[in-house]
């Protein structure tokens, strides 16, 4: 069967490194197609799977379709690369290393079927592979046709259990194969794509009575990484590197700053003298955490940026790049949470006296950044409102808020019309503060709950979660409270 699939080739990407778009490198194919073709890409992987490939090279076949890629670039890193159609459609996958000097045959109708290799022993290993992998995906789709027509329970089990030997044959043919051919490209990409196999049960704590229900997860865990070479860069040449950082953050690493920070540093410790490793691992998590939905998550974000960026960890930025993270970090650093709240002291848009944050006085201020004109600030603020008015104000909750742009008029009439005349309602009406800064106020509204203290509690919050959060901090407290007496 044909595999046909239309990519798009990324010819400059400031996450690839420059050196992969030189017209040079450490290598010599020679590819001779049977079939009518005008050019041929040569591509890489890089840390994802397709569609998400880069151009490394082109060329363009003689009348007798015979096409050289040449390179002397001793920066070049090998892994998976792709052969790639001038329709961008049709491909075959192979192997290359540093210093590969090979040649390819082929026939455009049959691709990616018929690719003959001479001169590169792990190709012909590796088509082997590509063979097998046809054969056992026909077993599997066999399977799952056999699963629909099941008719009892104990049919499925029977199914299932071929289905599970199936499987063993894969992986006993990659360890197989690890085993005959340790140290080579395809056997590193086998280690890596390996997952742990968690012993079989019963588990007991260390008291030899009480069975450890957390085993599978901490077994799991732990030899999560334990076939990944940090240090081989060939392997974020192979669509690998990526689903294995998404799985372990997003799957077995709790969602909390401190934990995400000290499996960071793991990673990027093991990747410390590799170059398109540790710099994956950099990027991916920065922009993890950066994006991450999670409230506090930014912590980490500010975590990387002062540990790696600052010390000159990332050296593949420019200046200008390395510079927009230090501003990112410098404008969210003071308002993590856990530290305390920058001090406002703003015009009250009704007594027009100065009102200052931190001369509040209530067991939690809730600080909102809005503008009257915000079309989701006219909804979200009634809907505080409602939960402050029905919850919230009977847990000791005082609202300060901040408008962060509008005439006065348009202020004052925002604040008759949702009845919010029990709030301490501010705004810069000189224009002079520097609360947007503090606060890091891009969008509105922005939402902080502070303690007692004017600790920042939570940020970016919204009226689905406040009260459980007002609800999580008072039972942390009783707890502590408790625990001290």
């Amino acid at each position: 069967m044909k595999r046909i699939l239309i990519l798009t080739i990324v010819l400059f990407s400031g996450l690839v490194n420059s050196s992969f778009a030189k017209e040079a490198a450490g290598y010599h194919v020679h590819l001779k197609i049977t079939g009518k073709d005008s050019v041929v890409y040569m591509a890489h992987y890089y840390g994802k799977p397709l569609p998400n490939i880069y151009k490394r090279d082109s060329a363009r076949f003689d009348k007798n379709g015979n096409a050289d890629f040449k390179s002397n670039d001793t920066d070049f890193v090998g892994g998976i690369y792709i052969m790639l159609m001038g329709d961008r459609k049709t491909y075959f996958e192979f192997l290359i290393n540093k210093g590969d000097d090979f040649s390819i045959t082929a026939d455009l109708a049959k691709l990616p079927d018929g690719v003959k290799f001479k001169n590169s022993p792990e190709n012909e290993r590796f088509q082997q592979y590509v063979d097998f992998l046809k054969g056992y995906g026909e077993k599997q789709q066999g399977f799952q046709k056999q699963m629909a027509d099941a008719k009892s329970a104990a049919d499925s089990i029977a199914i299932r259990k071929k289905a599970s030997e199936a499987a063993k044959e894969l992986t006993n043919y990659r360890n197989d194969y690890i085993k005959n051919h340790e140290g080579t490209l395809l056997s590193n990409i086998f280690k890596a794509l390996d997952v742990p196999h968690v012993p079989d049960g019963p588990h007991f704590l260390e008291d030899g009575v009480t069975r450890d229900s957390a085993f599978a997860y901490n077994y799991y865990k732990s030899h999560f990484w334990d076939g990944f070479n940090f240090h081989d860069d060939r392997l974020i040449h192979a669509p690998i590197y990526d689903a294995k950082l998404d799985e372990y953050f997003n799957k077995l690493v709790l969602p909390w700053p401190d934990s995400v920070e000290k499996e960071a540093d793991v990673i990027l410790r093991n990747a410390q003298g590799s170059k398109d490793v540790f710099k994956y691992s950099l990027w991916w998590l920065t922009r993890f955490v950066e994006n991450s939905k999670i409230m506090g998550m930014d912590e980490a974000f500010v975590y990387l940026v002062e540990n790696y960026y600052m010390k000159g960890e990332a050296f593949w930025l420019s200046p200008d790049e390395l510079n927009k993270y230090l501003d990112r970090a410098q404008k969210i650093a003071p308002n993590v949470i856990g530290n305390l709240a920058p001090e406002i002291k703003l015009q009250n848009v009704i007594s027009k006296k100065e009102e200052s944050l931190q001369a509040v006085k209530a067991g939690y201020t809730l600080l909102i950044f809005y503008s009257p004109s915000c079309g989701h600030c006219q909804k979200e603020i009634p809907e505080i409102d409602s939960l402050y008015r029905g919850y919230l104000k009977d847990k000791g909750v005082k609202v300060f808020t901040v408008a962060t742009e509008g005439e006065e008029k348009a202020i004052t009439d925002f604040i008759t019309k949702n009845k919010l005349e029990d709030w301490t309602n501010t705004w810069d009406h000189e224009r002079s503060g520097d609360w947007k800064g503090k606060y890091d106020v891009y969008s509105t509204p922005t939402i902080y709950l502070l303690d007692d203290r004017k600790i920042i509690r939570g940020k970016r919050l919204d009226h689905t979660n406040l009260g459980s959060l007002v609800d999580m901090l008072e039972k942390k407290n009783k707890k502590s409270t408790k625990s001290k007496s």
